[in-house]
């Protein structure tokens, strides 16, 4: 029975911390990994670039890079790869740090085994596929926000109450349809032809009786 397979990018220059990890995953029995280890960030970065990852597992003390910036360049070079950090410092805040600079999760070097490390795995790749979808979504709201608040086109009109028909076929009074659809607002006054209509409609005309005399 075959297993699905997953591609490891391991950025770890000790070879026997190498080993270890080599081994961890080789014994998982639910997933088959293949692993690609490399001893210097740059050297990682050029993989990255050129060749498909589900995943890097990344130490924080290499010979050309240290601490979180290096989670800041995998990051910045392969935005759509999880990252999990290897630490050898069983620091909650290192982790925590990590996770906050961008990586998914966090393991403490020599308190590795194979059930942890393919379960960590496995949730950073989720986590990080749920951070996608989200991000995706709020881009397409936005875009659909920009797109219902920019009135354009053909606006049907009716020529006599001068409300506008929707999308849905209703008919809506102008500033409840432009409301909707734009960021505009309204304060309603009366220019001066409709000031002299009213008055002319609801003032009455003076009577003979208060006429003045001539």
């Amino acid at each position: 029975m075959s297993h699905p397979s997953l591609k490891v990018l391991l950025v770890e220059d000790n070879p026997g911390d190498v080993g270890l990890l080599r081994i961890a995953l080789s014994e998982a029995t639910s997933v088959r990994f293949e692993l690609t280890p490399v001893g210097l960030l740059e050297n990682a970065l050029a993989l990255l670039a050129t060749k498909p990852f589900d995943i890097a597992l990344l130490d924080l003390s290499l010979p050309d890079a240290a601490g979180l910036e290096t989670i800041h360049r995998v990051a910045t070079e392969a935005p759509t790869v999880p990252i999990v950090v290897l630490t050898g410092l069983d620091d909650e805040r290192i982790g925590l740090q990590a996770v906050k600079s961008g990586a998914q999760d966090y393991l403490v070097k020599g308190q590795i085994e194979t059930h942890l490390l393919v379960r960590t795995i496995r949730y950073a790749i989720e986590r990080k596929r749920h951070q996608q979808e989200r991000e995706k979504l709020i881009v397409d709201l936005q875009e659909a926000l920009a797109r219902i608040k920019t009135l354009s086109g053909l606006l049907p009109i009716c020529a006599c109450c001068k409300k506008i028909r929707d999308d849905k076929g209703y008919w809506n009074q102008v500033e409840g349809y432009i409301m909707r659809y734009s960021d505009a607002r309204f304060s309603h006054s009366f220019c001066p032809d409709c000031v002299e209509k009213l008055k002319a409609e609801y003032l009455p005309e003076p009577s003979a009786e208060g006429a003045a005399t001539p």
